[in-house]
């Protein structure tokens, strides 16, 4: 009989534990914020930056057209537009990196690739598709913010 006590009362603390551990913490305000769905999720469009055509930019030219893609870079994550985007390692396939646009649409996220002057002059092509995740993306740059001691 003891033993049958002890494993309920066990089994029933397990059960208490599960519960608060899965228990939700909702934030209304901030899931109506970043335009969250009831799942915490959103559409974005994913962009994979691939190497372009343009194989004949001198050295002086790449140069200042991947000033002004970083400079593009920046004044979409201001306009709210961009919430992730970064370089790949070398690899064998050509993808030079990836950009996640906070927009619904394939033509609003080309609108968005066509500011891109590495783009326009073919350095990097942009392959874009339909992408749903969380809505919390939306925060990343405002941690990165805090840990990043120094600015690209």
């Amino acid at each position: 009989m003891k033993k049958s006590i002890f494993t309920l009362a066990f089994l029933l603390l397990n059960l208490v534990g599960f519960a608060q551990a899965t228990e939700s913490k909702y934030d209304e305000k901030l899931a109506k914020s970043l335009n969250a769905d009831e799942y915490g999720m959103k559409k974005y469009v994913f962009c994979l930056l691939k190497t372009g055509t343009n194989t004949t930019a001198s050295k002086e030219e790449t140069k200042k057209l991947f000033e002004g893609h970083m400079t593009n870079i920046g004044k979409l994550v201001k306009e709210g537009k961009l919430v992730i985007a970064g370089p790949f390692m070398k690899n064998e396939r050509n993808y030079r990196g990836i950009y996640i646009f906070n927009v619904e649409t394939i033509e609003e996220a080309n609108a968005l690739v066509a500011t891109d002057p590495a783009i326009q002059a073919k350095l990097l092509e942009a392959e874009l598709t339909p992408w749903y995740s969380s809505a919390s993306l939306q925060e990343v740059l405002k941690l990165h913010d805090k840990i990043a001691k120094k600015k690209m």
